[in-house]
């Protein structure tokens, strides 16, 4: 199975965070910043490789803290 972020997600968040296509696992690859943006939606899409190629789909919320305040 190889995950990624579905065609839905913006350049711009898929440049703030990076998904493990065999594992899954999501990590940031940006700074985020709760002033600019409370929270995110990520969609995710795992794929097989079966003829033909089978998909799934999930969201995954990502709330940013305020640690400043």
């Amino acid at each position: 199975i190889y995950y990624s972020f579905s065609e839905a997600i913006s350049a711009k968040i898929q440049d703030l965070f990076k998904i493990d296509q065999k594992s899954g696992e999501i990590r940031t690859a940006g700074e985020l910043d709760f002033e600019d943006v409370q929270a995110y939606d990520l969609e995710i899409e795992a794929r097989d490789k079966g003829t033909p190629p089978l998909s799934g789909h999930c969201s995954v919320e990502l709330k940013v803290l305020d640690m400043n305040d």
